[in-house]
């Protein structure tokens, strides 16, 4: 009992946020059912930093000093710093709460209830295993060993405990976003665009052989997530700030690194297709965090978001974009703004529960026609 009103609350909070901010737009008015048709009886979700809901804090070497772990992160949500980067929830916990689920708790919380699902998402995770971006002479600076490979075999051994594969037809699989993480520590450690380029052929490989493993377990819808355009954050536009205004695009984000993001996502988008015909059983949906963001960041205003600060940091100081590596959210001294819902980006890297709330919905609504639910 006490479960389910806990549920039922989480549903309601869910509701009051979406019925408040659809009074900006029309075309976010809550659609019934949404994902509650499809009738998800778990979620599994891996990746990284934009999906970790407390793996990293509980890792040895990443929780040491993870900055995500420490307020003012889950300020606006949670009332604590839960692991997540950001201010409160996070994309999968508005899927989570759409489909009717609990929230995922991380794999790391041994002591969790897992009857909906489980989350292996780690901040600062990569596609690649560190040791194949050693050879590159790529650091992961985040200090965590747990990439794609390490949350397959958690969930190797978890269904392994608990489940069988034909009690999964009725789960959602979440494979990514990960593979970002490398091109981040490639760039920011010197890598050029050409190197960068010549690493995804790679990077998407291992996705798609994680795919394969996760379908050989008995995922029958899987989603994909591609890559934001990565030019549009503060830390890049920061780090690789110029004078040059045909550097920038209309929505002053640097060109070359959207098209770095497109290029990546294209390619991805194509393994996924050839999946698909490898797979005529297995839904299959490439989440197009790309044109999410887009979307949001061109109707920003209609939203409720403050035009003055699209590509500021809430929770930062310093320069035009309030981010500064040497100083970043959560050190002492480094401001909090005084209204998260009206900014994207929280930190500089990720985003506010704002953000993601809207992003949630654009994904939602694109990917729930793809899904083949039925009432």
């Amino acid at each position: 009992m006490a479960a389910t009103i806990r549920l039922v609350d989480s549903l309601v909070l869910f509701l009051v946020i979406l019925i408040v901010k659809s009074g900006a737009q029309e075309i976010l008015k809550l659609q019934k059912p949404g994902l509650m048709k499809c009738r998800f009886d778990r979620i599994y979700q891996f990746g990284d930093s934009l999906s970790d809901t407390g793996n990293c804090i509980r890792e040895s070497l990443c929780g040491t000093h993870f900055f995500c772990a420490r307020p003012p992160y889950g300020m606006n949500f949670f009332h604590k710093a839960t692991g997540r980067c950001s201010n409160g929830m996070l994309i999968i916990d508005f899927i989570a709460l759409e489909s009717g689920l609990p929230l995922l708790n991380p794999y790391k919380l041994q002591s969790a209830n897992f009857r909906h699902g489980v989350n292996f998402a780690v901040a600062g995770a990569t596609a690649l295993p560190n040791e194949v971006l050693a050879n590159k002479k790529i650091v992961n600076s985040a200090l965590t060993n747990s990439s794609l490979s390490v949350q397959l075999d958690w969930m190797s051994s978890h269904f392994h405990i608990t489940c069988s594969p034909e009690k999964l037809n009725k789960s959602l699989f979440l494979v990514g976003e990960i593979g970002g993480n490398e091109f981040i520590y490639g760039l920011s450690q010197g890598k050029t665009m050409d190197e960068s380029r010549r690493m995804v052929p790679e990077v998407v490989q291992t996705i798609i052989h994680g795919v394969k493993r996760v379908i050989g377990f008995g995922a029958t819808r899987i989603i994909v997530p591609g890559n934001f355009p990565i030019g549009c954050h503060p830390i890049f536009l920061t780090e690789f700030m110029t004078d040059n205004s045909t550097a920038y695009d209309e929505y002053h984000c640097l060109k070359n690194l959207n098209n770095f993001a497109i290029f990546y996502n294209h390619h991805l988008q194509q393994a996924i297709d050839e999946l698909k015909k490898e797979y005529t059983n297995i839904t299959l949906i490439y989440g197009d965090y790309y044109n999410a963001f887009l979307w949001l960041l061109q109707n920003a205003v209609s939203l409720g978001l403050d035009k003055d600060s699209l590509q500021k940091a809430c929770c930062g100081i310093g320069g035009d974009y309030n981010f500064d590596m040497s100083k970043r959210c959560g050190d002492q001294g480094v401001p909090v703004c005084v209204d998260p819902s009206t900014y994207i980006s929280w930190d500089g890297v990720h985003l506010t529960q704002a953000a993601y709330s809207w992003l949630a919905r654009w994904l939602i609504d694109d990917m729930l026609p793809k899904l083949n639910c039925h009432v």
